[in-house]
Order: C-alpha cells, then structure tokens, then sequence
C-alpha cells in the first residue's frame, strides 16, 4: 500500500507540473516578447503587467466555436492534438527533478524520452491528412520532413553523453556526472538544443507553421480549444526539452550547494533559464527557408554530433 501511495503521489506531481509549468512558459513569453519588442497588448490585460493575459487568451480560445471542416476525417482530426500532447507528459514522467524524486526510473531512460519525443510528430500528420486542406497536407509533411532531419543529431549528441557516463538511465547519467563535462560536452548540448527547437518548430525553425506562407501548416482548419492544445503541446515540449537538455548537459540536481535538499531547485533554475533562451531566440532571429532548415542538419549538426562522439571516445579511452 506504501508503494502504491508513493507512485499515486509522484504521478499526481508530474501531472501537476505538467498542467503549471507550460502556462507558465507561455505567460513568460508574452511578458518578456512585450519587453524585448515593445510590445503594448500582453501588459495590458488585467492591470498590473498584465498578468491576467494569460487568463484572457483561455477564455478567447473556449469562447470560439468548435469548427470541423466536412471532407474532414473527424476522428482523426479530433484526435490528432491530443496524440501531440500526450508524449510531452509520459517523458515528463522520466524526467529526474532531484535525488529520489522521478516519476518513474527507467533504466533505457535516454532511449525512452527520444522515442517517445518522436511520437508527436504523428499528432501533426494526423491533423495535416485529416483536415481535407492542402496548406494542412503541406505543413504536415514539412513537419515530418523536419523530425527526420533533426532526429539524427539529437539522438548522436545524446548518445555522446550516455557513452561518456556508461549508461543510457537518466539518473545514471546525472550520478556519474562531473563538472569539467560542462565544456567536454558543450558542442554536443548545443546539437541536441538546437535539434530540440527544431523538432517543436519553434522560431527559427517554424517553416513548417510559417503564418505567412502555409497559414499555420497543419493547424490551417483549427479552432478553439482543439487549437489550444497544440499551443500547450508546444509549450510542454519547451519544458521537456530544457529539463533534458539539463539533466544530459548540465548536471540536473548538481548545483554549488545542497544538492540533496535544493536538487529540485537547481533543476528548475536551469530548466527555466534555458526557457528564457528559446523565447530570446524567438524574438531575434528570423524564419529559416525549408532547404537552409535541412541544410543546418546534414552539414552542421550531424558532424558536429559525430565530431562530439568521437572526442568522447578519445577521452574515456585516455582516462580508462
């Protein structure tokens, strides 16, 4: 009964986190866009620094009306966002946030977290093919097309880190972890950040979504809360990206001190900082055509992922 009362109550954090901490990324973002352009709308709402934006947008999106269009496979296409969103959360399970404290140990963790990542390409396909639109079909494909190009380096940058700590379980990695693997493995946790943002399509890397050319790709035909859900995918996703890109990079729970009691502090500091970038990056760079997209990732990011794990190689083999 102990057991099982421990699983119930970590699985009820996760779900908790799950449900807090992509709002919260998205509040960040309207905030720190209105600072870095100027912008006078999300700190409006509400009064003080418009704090109720978000709260606005929630009701903007339940107030419109449910659309389908009528060639549309309905099933599917009423599936499709929550088949985007669910991955974010069973990898969120896996996720270590201090010593002790995951919602599940899995031993293939590294495995388990990219594949599972992979899976929400399909909620994007999914709502491509079923929305009966081209613009739809078009941006579905561009989405796939860009998991298969970014997957690779992210999962050899990845790779790079369970060679060097000798085991592919997250907690694994985060125990055998040492400061000096900070510049060691730097080239790689760029690899696997850069290919993160570029499998959640997030600025640069948004040509499949691009507004101004295939009208929001594979969302073309949706409304309300069904459109919501895959802005709360994407946001889930920048939460899952940063806490593994700290977890693999960036020493996780280790910090200058308390790691045993202020592990979960440390976690979420870097978690956080590292959201910071991508929403910095999303306000400074402008959209990457679709061929210097698939250029980036075959002629930059996948020798520079080999170029990682051949040093890593090098250095275990000296040290051994």
């Amino acid at each position: 009964m102990t057991d099982a009362l421990d699983v119930a109550v970590r699985l009820l954090l996760v779900f908790a986190a799950f449900l807090v901490l992509p709002l919260v990324v998205g509040q960040t973002e309207h905030k720190v866009m209105a600072h870095m352009q100027g912008r006078l709308g999300p700190m409006y709402a509400g009064g003080f620094h418009g704090w109720a934006q978000l709260v606005a947008d929630g009701v903007k999106f339940a107030q419109k009306e449910d659309v389908v269009p009528k060639d549309a496979d309905r099933r599917v296409f009423r599936l499709a966002p929550a088949v985007a969103l669910l991955p974010y959360l069973l990898v969120l399970v896996a996720i270590p946030v201090a010593p002790g404290s995951v919602g599940a140990v899995v031993d293939a963790g590294v495995f388990f977290v990219l594949a599972v990542m992979g899976v929400g390409v399909l909620g994007s396909l999914m709502a491509g093919w079923a929305s009966a639109n081209k613009f739809s079909l078009l941006g579905g494909l561009r989405t796939a097309a860009q998991l298969l190009a970014y997957e690779l380096p992210m999962l050899l940058a990845a790779a790079s880190v369970a060679m060097a700590a000798g085991t592919v379980s997250l907690t694994g990695v985060l125990d055998a972890f040492a400061w000096w693997w900070v510049p060691w493995q730097i080239v790689g946790a760029l690899v696997f950040f850069v290919a993160g943002l570029a499998e959640l399509q997030r600025p640069p890397f948004d040509m499949p979504v691009a507004d101004s050319e295939i009208i929001f790709g594979a969302y073309t035909e949706y409304t309300g809360l069904r459109f919501a859900l895959f802005l709360l995918a994407e946001y889930a996703g920048i939460v899952v990206l940063c806490g593994l890109t700290t977890v693999l990079f960036l020493g996780g729970w280790h910090g200058p001190w308390g790691e045993d009691g202020l592990g979960w502090f440390w976690t979420l500091l870097k978690t956080a900082v590292l959201a910071f970038v991508v929403i910095w990056l999303r306000v400074s760079y402008p959209r990457l055509r679709e061929d210097q997209l698939q250029k980036l990732a075959w002629t930059t990011l996948v020798p520079l992922a080999l170029a990682q794990i051949a040093l890593t190689g090098i250095v275990k083999v000296a040290i051994n």
